[in-house]
């Protein structure tokens, strides 16, 4: 595939998802209003809560759309790499906003379980089966493609925890209509704020993995290295670096340890290498430099404080 066929097939699959993130956003705000009136009319929590967290999903939405938008612009002299990284600092917005409405949930939670109000469970049981039918549309717009953009994801997220916490606020609301036990409405609340949280910190670890540039969690480095070694004539593997872009685009760069082999040899090599970390590690992009003198032979991962000192006492050394 040519950079111009794969430029246009991500412009193509970037409109599709801001063309669904843009009817799930309209829906889930028209939604907002609605279940906020009825929240504050029945003296619900959970629908409060709800709304609450559907006012987190429309900002979500809003920041993944912008973010997509962000990613099909060009590389260029100031970002080399491009855009990428827009979706996965929108992943750790949108999951940090999670924690927060969850800590919210919480402390208002506590409050009526303390003082119980009197729930009208007739509003919260209709408002609540409306709110479970718009969730999951607007959740099944984005799933789409979720499952290898965290962007994405923390977008989906976002909308399958209202899918679910509207569930739980039905069912309360049935048991309080049968049964008057108020404290139902809160209990469902601190419910749905844990299930937040769970999600949240499962985008917010990964978001943060990817900004530290840290080795994907399903990459085996040792393994990685010994696959590397297989390849004729690679004699050993230093400096080695793995990390992401955004969680389907990864990278990698090493230095490749050969006997003074021509240009072309080592060139067969480096399509070998590529090819392997390619098609089991799923790295798309790998720079590999080949060496036939192995100053530091036990340094497989560089640590770039040596490189700070050296160059200091050799600025040092040269001021002198």
């Amino acid at each position: 595939m040519t950079h111009s066929h794969a430029h246009s097939h991500l412009q193509e699959a970037a409109q599709q998802s801001t063309t669904r993130l843009s009817i799930s956003l309209f829906l889930t705000l028209i939604f907002v209003f609605i279940e906020t009136a009825a929240g504050i009319f029945s003296n619900s929590l959970a629908l409060l809560t709800d709304a609450a967290h559907n006012l987190t999903d429309v900002i979500a939405l809003g920041l993944s759309w912008f973010a997509i938008k962000l990613t099909t612009r060009p590389a260029n002299k100031h970002k080399t790499y491009g855009y990428h990284r827009a979706g996965i600092i929108v992943a750790l917005v949108n999951s940090t906003t999670l924690v927060l409405i969850s800590i919210w949930i919480f402390y208002e939670a506590w409050h009526r379980f303390v003082s119980p109000p009197e729930v009208q469970s007739g509003i919260l049981i209709g408002v609540g089966l409306i709110a479970v039918v718009i969730n999951l549309v607007t959740a099944l717009l984005i799933h789409r493609g979720s499952e290898h953009d965290l962007n994405l994801r923390s977008a989906f997220v976002h909308l399958m925890g209202d899918v679910l916490s509207t569930i739980g606020a039905v069912i309360a609301g049935v048991i309080i209509y049968f049964t008057k036990v108020n404290w139902l409405d809160p209990f469902v609340s601190v419910l749905i704020g844990f299930l937040i949280l769970y999600n949240a910190w499962g985008i917010l670890r990964d978001a943060l993995d990817i900004l530290l540039e840290a080795v994907p969690r399903d990459i085996d480095s040792t393994k990685l290295v010994d696959d590397m070694l297989q390849v004729q004539g690679v004699l050993g593997v230093h400096d080695l670096h793995v990390w992401s872009l955004t969680q389907s685009l990864r990278t990698m760069s090493a230095h490749i340890l050969t006997d003074d082999l021509s240009i072309s040899v080592g060139a067969n090599i480096q399509r070998q290498i590529n090819e392997i970390v390619y098609h089991r590690y799923n790295i798309g992009h790998a720079t590999l430099q080949l060496e036939c003198v192995d100053c530091f032979p036990d340094s497989l991962y560089c640590d770039l404080n040596d490189h700070y000192h050296m160059d200091e006492e050799h600025a040092s050394f040269s001021n002198r």
